[in-house]
């Protein structure tokens, strides 16, 4: 098959390593960079087959100026909620195409080891099934694919464990233990589990790979940036230090200040997102543990 990815970052470029296995793919980014393949964004939009592994906060503008729809399909790599907005990434993209031509993928995949043909299991997640069994059976053989419906359940999963990754990290820059990591991550899964309950998902798809495997995997690793982020929070530093210190996007962050957001128009009670955002906005971390545990 003929697949076009656009957006060159390490996720980017792991999908491009991933999916060459078994199909012809050229890769494109805002700027030119020395990848085999590499062509101009026009020849990219030509394929029927699209990958878009953008930023989030970026998606809405990109398209505005960038995408022609020429009946493409595409199958969206981003993770994250809209901060300016709250909108999720399925409502952004379906103003700019059909959503019968829509997919998401998600489940535990750091970048690093999938461009390392590592093996993982992933899910393709679309309301055309027809179309979410083409990109899982093109993947390449190192990763098993699964298939489902639950749009929003799988977008909530993914944007979401970012910020509990967060608190994760945090969690572990204060050296509070395994047990309090077990019961951050466990807590962080019946959070995100109750936000999604309450735009339509399915609860089945938080214990599945794009829920609880890509939050176990997340938040308890130094390869995950978002659980990086929480490290620097521990130590005190600023956002910009830790971002600066990271040289890349950390979702998490303004996935974070989306959620607040949400929870606070919507009266949803997210303690540990709460949290976070007040982190973020430069809350003690240690205070921020003591309100958790004596909320």
């Amino acid at each position: 098959m003929k697949i076009a990815i656009i957006g060159a970052g390490k996720w980017g470029q792991a999908l491009y390593h991933a999916y060459s296995q078994k199909n012809e793919v050229v890769i494109t980014s805002r700027h030119k960079k020395d990848i085999e393949n590499f062509v101009s964004l026009d020849r990219a939009l030509e394929h029927k087959y699209i990958i878009v592994a953008l930023p989030a906060q970026i998606i809405r503008e990109w398209l505005k100026q960038n995408f022609i729809d020429r009946g493409q399909s595409i199958l969206v790599a981003s993770k994250g909620i809209e901060t300016s907005t709250g909108a999720f990434l399925n409502e952004i993209y379906s103003s700019f195409i059909s959503t019968d031509r829509l997919a998401y993928i998600s489940g535990p995949s750091f970048a690093k080891e999938v461009k390392e043909s590592l093996p993982t299991a992933l899910k393709i997640s679309s309301t055309n099934l027809d179309l979410a069994k083409i990109y899982a059976d093109t993947l390449p053989d190192y990763i098993r694919g699964y298939i489902d419906s639950d749009v929003i359940g799988a977008e909530v999963a993914g944007a979401y464990k970012n910020v509990i990754a967060i608190a994760s990290g945090v969690c572990d820059g204060l050296n509070l233990g395994n047990n309090a990591r077990a019961s951050l991550i466990a807590r962080g899964l019946v959070e995100m589990s109750r936000f999604g309950k309450n735009f339509g998902a399915k609860i089945d798809t938080f214990l599945s790979l794009g829920g609880a495997g890509d939050l176990f995997l997340t938040a308890s690793s130094t390869l995950s940036r978002n659980y990086r982020v929480g490290l620097g929070l521990a130590k005190g530093k600023s956002i910009e230090e830790i971002l600066d210190e990271l040289g890349e996007v950390a979702e998490g962050i303004p996935t974070t200040k989306a959620l607040f957001k949400i929870a606070k128009k919507r009266d949803i009670y997210l303690p540990i997102a709460n949290e976070v955002y007040k982190m973020l906005e430069g809350k003690e971390p240690k205070e921020s543990v003591s309100d958790l545990l004596n909320r």
